[in-house]
């Protein structure tokens, strides 16, 4: 996601997004969250962003697979001609109507 940022906007509109992060401890793996999302880019003044949400696919080791529903949204703002600013938040339902994960995500990006 901070990739399509950093490149910016040059085809603004709507994309299909299909990304899996799986996890390890050593040499022990614990699982997948694979996401399957629509989503929209496009640019504000000098400024890019997107947002994108649908089924995330849940596979813990060892557990049932699950399907829950998930979403990020992004922006990327230049701070010169070789320095940019990013940031995410996300979300991520769970099996508990009451409770759902978030996440979120800072950086600097400088291209030499």
């Amino acid at each position: 996601a901070a990739l399509s940022m950093s490149a910016g906007a040059a085809l603004a509109g709507p994309y299909v997004n299909v990304e899996t992060n799986a996890g390890w401890v050593g040499d022990d793996y614990s699982g997948a969250t694979t996401d399957i999302h629509v989503g929209y880019e496009g640019e504000v003044g000098a400024a890019s962003y997107y947002v994108q949400a649908g089924p995330a696919v849940v596979a813990v080791d060892g557990e049932e697979t699950d399907t829950q529903f998930s979403g990020k949204a992004g922006l990327g703002l230049p701070i010169s001609d070789a320095l940019s600013a990013y940031g995410e938040v996300s979300f991520l339902t769970t099996e508990d109507d009451d409770d759902f994960g978030l996440g979120g995500k800072l950086g600097l990006k400088y291209n030499f």
